[in-house]
């Protein structure tokens, strides 16, 4: 079990971004959260297996997005750390 902290910058704020994030997290297995930060970015916390949280790191990143992601990824940076526990769900926040 991981834990990344992904921040996203971009057109990532008001265009659904967070919400298919959400998704594609739920989609791995993943437990966590996705929050619009004041900066523009999002940030995500997403926390579960490492390939896991590399396949989502993937999708955020990747242009064009093949999975249909709203807005634009202008930049990803992830920082690992150790898992949490208490995580149960993925949440918009």
């Amino acid at each position: 079990m991981e834990r990344a902290t992904i921040f996203v910058r971009g057109e990532v704020q008001g265009v659904g971004f967070r919400w298919w994030a959400r998704a594609r997290a739920l989609e791995l297995g993943l437990t966590g959260h996705a929050r619009n930060m004041d900066d523009g970015r999002v940030e995500i916390v997403a926390q579960g297996a490492g390939d896991e949280i590399d396949a989502l790191v993937v999708l955020l990143e990747e242009d064009p997005s093949t999975r249909a992601r709203p807005g634009r990824a202008g930049g990803v940076v992830v920082q690992w750390s150790p898992a949490r526990a208490g995580m149960e769900s993925f949440v918009e926040k």
